[in-house]
């Protein structure tokens, strides 16, 4: 491979890396948005694990920036698009099966992208945040088709449960905030 296509080669997987990044923003602001709301709503339960998922999303996101940077590209810090509000319980669920299943479709191109561009690194980053964004769907259409089954019983046993994640994870300022 020639030098100029290695390059070639290089950008087209900081494009599909930077793609998947966007797609990370937008699922946090989502889900964060969600696990508000669900709070608000006294969901404890499902507002933790929205919490859990959004934080699984944030990690996903710094993978991808990391493997951008490695590869001498610059993350983007753009949201795919910005996260809608105020959804009711009905909906966030059967809104997030779809938006985990259309990034497992979109993964599995850029994956694809990867590997013709001879990038085995990236393509395994991918296969890996598949298998946890299909852990994201499986949880997301369980609850649905539990909130569509079992409707108001359902959400009446979840209805005052705790919304803690357990300890905070350390942050700079807890670590201490030494260089």
């Amino acid at each position: 491979m020639s030098p100029s296509s290695r390059e070639q080669a290089k950008k087209n997987v900081i494009e599909v890396l930077n793609k998947a990044r966007a797609m990370e923003l937008q699922a946090i602001g989502q889900y964060m948005n969600q696990h508000y709301n669900l709070d608000n709503m006294d969901y404890g339960e499902l507002a933790a694990k929205m919490k859990l998922i959004a934080i699984d999303e944030m990690r996903h996101a710094e993978m991808f920036a990391e493997r951008i940077k490695e590869l001498g590209g610059e993350p983007t810090t753009d949201p795919l698009e910005k996260p809608i509000k105020a959804q009711k319980i009905d909906v966030i669920y059967p809104f997030d099966s779809k938006l985990e299943d259309d990034t497992i479709a979109d993964y599995n191109q850029f994956l694809l992208v990867c590997r013709e561009n001879g990038d085995s690194i990236s393509m395994k980053l991918f296969e890996t945040i598949i298998d946890e964004e299909q852990a994201h769907f499986n949880y997301f259409d369980n609850v649905n088709e539990h909130i569509n089954t079992l409707g108001a019983s359902y959400l009446a046993k979840i209805a005052g449960t705790p919304a803690e994640t357990g300890p905070a994870s350390k942050g700079f300022v807890v670590q201490g905030g030494e260089a």
